[in-house]
C-alpha cells in the first residue's frame, strides 16, 4: 500500500474515502466525566475537550516483534510441553501411551518416558485402567500463580504503542471486571495534548466501545440480567438507554468483531473497541482506540475497526486465548 506524503490532507482523505491505514488521523485528547485535560502550556480545562493537530501519525503499520530463533529451542522440553497440550486437548478421561505417541508422532518409549517424567513432577497424573494420563494438579498451582501475577497492562503496552503509532489515536486496555471495563493501561496519541483519566476504576459498559465489546461476549439473557441490575444511565443524547437498542448494537458488534462508541459517553468523541480472550475462551478485557468525532466514511471506520480487532487478537495470542465465536452467541 502506498504511504501518504508528509503533506497528506486529512480532510481531503475523508471526502475521497481514502482507505486505512493510508488515512492519517490527527492526535487527539479525550476524557470521561469531568476529566482534566492538560495543554502544551501546562494549563488544564475541566469538563471540556481539547485537540491538537501536532504529532500526526505516519499511518504505517508497526513492525512485528522479533521472535526467538529456533536454535535456542530444547527439543525434549518442547516435546514435553507439546505432550501437555495434547493431553489438555484430549478427552476428559485421559490418553494412553499409544495415543500420546500418535499425537507426538514419536515412539511409545519416547512418549512413555516424557509422560512418566511429567507425572513424577505432578504435571500429569495416571488413572486406571490403562494407565491413562490426565493433567496434574501442579498445573493448577502454576495457573493460579500465573493469573495472580499477570501484568496485563505491561503485556498490552507494546500492542497499544503500535496501534497508537499506526492510527494516531489514544489507545487503552481494559480488563473485564464483572462485565465492566476497568482500564489498566493507556498510551496517549502523538502531540502536545494529553488526557488524564484514572486507571483501575470500573466504568459503565454500555457507553464505551471497550465496555460494549465485553458485553458482546455475553448471551442476550446475561445482558438482560445485567441491565436489570445496573440500569442504562444516560451520559449524552446518543447514549443507548433501552435494552432492545443495546441488544441490536451488540448483535452488530458480534457480527463485525468490534464495538463502536459514537459520542455515547462524551459528546464529540468517537471510539472503537475489540475484546481479547483468555485460555478458557472467556472475555478477559478489551483494547480501544479513541479520537475526536469526524465524518469518516464507513470503509475508513471499518478499516480502523479491523486494526483494533487485530490488536486485540495479538493480546489474545499472548494469553494463549481461544476466542469464542461472537456471532454464535445468543
Amino acid at each position: 500500500m502506498t504511504q501518504p506524503s508528509p503533506a497528506f490532507d486529512f480532510q481531503s482523505s475523508l471526502e475521497h474515502d481514502v482507505p486505512f491505514p493510508a488515512l492519517v488521523v490527527p492526535a487527539i485528547a479525550f476524557g470521561y466525566g469531568r476529566t482534566r485535560l492538560a495543554g502544551s502550556n501546562g494549563s488544564a480545562t475541566e469538563g471540556s475537550l481539547v485537540a491538537s493537530s501536532e504529532g500526526m501519525a505516519s499511518g504505517a503499520p508497526a513492525p512485528h516483534p522479533t521472535q526467538a530463533e529456533s536454535r535456542y529451542t530444547v527439543g525434549s522440553v518442547a516435546r514435553a510441553l507439546r505432550l501437555l497440550n495434547i493431553v489438555a486437548e484430549g478427552p476428559a478421561d485421559g490418553l494412553t501411551v499409544s495415543e500420546l505417541a500418535r499425537g507426538l508422532s514419536a515412539s511409545k518409549s519416547t512418549a512413555f518416558a516424557l509422560a512418566h517424567t511429567l507425572a513424577d513432577q505432578g504435571y500429569l497424573r495416571t488413572t486406571d485402567p490403562g494407565p491413562r494420563y490426565q493433567l496434574g494438579l501442579a498445573l493448577v498451582r502454576l495457573g493460579d500463580v500465573s493469573a495472580n501475577r499477570l501484568p496485563l497492562g505491561q503485556l498490552c503496552r507494546p500492542v497499544l504503542h503500535a496501534l497508537s503509532a499506526r492510527t494516531g489515536l489514544t489507545t487503552r486496555a481494559a480488563v473485564n471486571d464483572g462485565s465492566q471495563p476497568m482500564f489498566v493501561e493507556r498510551v496517549d496519541a502523538p502531540g502536545a495534548i494529553r488526557f488524564h483519566t484514572p486507571l483501575g476504576v470500573p466504568e459503565l459498559a454500555h457507553v464505551s466501545s471497550a465496555g460494549k465489546a465485553i458485553l458482546a461476549a455475553l448471551s442476550d439473557d446475561e445482558i438482560a440480567a445485567l441491565v436489570a441490575s445496573t440500569g442504562l444511565q444516560r451520559r449524552t443524547p446518543k447514549t443507548i438507554t433501552s435494552l432492545n437498542e443495546l441488544l441490536v448494537d451488540l448483535h452488530a458488534t458480534r457480527k463485525r468483531g468490534y464495538a463502536v462508541d459514537d459520542e455515547e459517553d462524551v459528546e464529540g468523541i468517537f471510539c472503537i473497541g475489540a475484546a481479547f480472550y483468555d485460555y478458557t475462551g472467556a472475555c478477559a478485557g478489551a483494547i480501544s482506540a479513541t479520537g475526536i468525532k469526524r465524518d469518516l466514511a464507513p470503509t475508513a471506520v471499518d478499516a480502523l475497526g479491523q486494526a483494533v480487532r487485530a490488536a486485540a487478537d495479538q493480546v489474545t495470542d499472548q494469553l494463549r486465548g481461544t476466542p469464542r465465536r461472537l456471532a454464535g452467541i445468543r
